[in-house]
């Protein structure tokens, strides 16, 4: 189960940068019509799984200074490890996963592993950051890297794009009242009932080309908003946002596994056919 935020024509078939754009995009820039997505994150009482919603989802682009080019047509992106149980399946180095509790209350983040959900009430917001590749082969979209892992520099025929970063805030609060102290009551929709090492993100982009080299301009500059021929960076869109494929998926976590259970085991069956 994930939660997705941009473009509203997703469906299970991967679109393209072209498909993207003729949707209607959920977020506040006209210009940027990429696809986001997460696993949900789920507050667990007993038999009873409960969608925490993020208070806010937000995506930043930095390191521009350091960027050659824009973000090229139909590249798709993956970051983290959604196979992650421990601190060591995590990257943190290049990834920079982190989860933290935003305010002044308590914060164990350096007595814990910090990929793993906070082990005591946060006074604010629970947030989760991540950081995706930011290399790419233009020619070939489907190779990326991070410059981190090779001396800052891009390896081989890669060029540096913008360091895309997600940062996404749960109001833990709603969901439970009382707080928590100990094993946290959350489950990610790919991991276990409170570790938080699976967080994992995918990015499709969706960026017009104009904007996407807007977003260059940033050089020398600490925030930029970007703007496009389709509106400034703060204009939102006139459209609304739908469900493009409602025949399709569940928003129900435990629907979700059985869904997921039949199609295994229907590819199990026609691997033996």
């Amino acid at each position: 189960m994930h939660s997705f935020y941009g473009s509203d024509v997703i469906t299970k078939d991967l679109p393209t940068t072209a498909q993207l754009q003729k949707g209607c995009p959920s977020g506040e820039n006209p210009n940027d019509l990429s696809i986001y997505w997460a696993p949900t994150l789920y507050y667990v009482n007993g038999n009873n799984y409960t969608e925490i919603y993020p208070a806010t989802f937000k995506t930043y682009y930095e390191q521009i200074d350091h960027a050659e080019i824009p973000f090229p047509a139909n590249f798709r992106v993956v970051a983290g490890n959604a196979s992650a149980k421990a601190q060591s399946d995590v990257d943190e180095r290049v990834t920079a996963l982190t989860w933290w509790c935003d305010g002044n209350g308590p914060e164990d983040r350096n007595s814990r592993p910090r990929a793993a959900f906070p082990r005591q009430t946060c006074s604010a917001h629970m947030q989760a950051i991540l950081r995706f590749p930011d290399c790419v082969n233009p020619d070939k979209v489907e190779e990326y890297a991070y410059a981190s892992q090779n001396g800052g520099r891009c390896p081989g025929k890669m060029k540096r794009m913008p360091s895309l970063r997600f940062s996404v805030r749960y109001d833990t609060r709603r969901a439970i009242p009382g707080g928590w102290k100990g094993v946290p009551p959350f489950k990610l929709a790919c991991g276990e009932i409170g570790d938080g090492y699976c967080f994992h993100g995918d990015f499709i982009n969706g960026w017009f080309e104009d904007a996407a080299k807007n977003m260059l301009k940033a050089k020398g500059q600490t925030f930029m908003r970007i703007d496009g021929a389709h509106g400034n960076g703060k204009q939102y869109s006139k459209c609304k946002a739908r469900d493009a494929d409602l025949e399709n998926g569940t928003s129900d976590y435990l629907k979700s596994l059985e869904m997921m259970h039949g199609h295994m085991k229907k590819k199990e069956r026609t691997w033996e056919a």
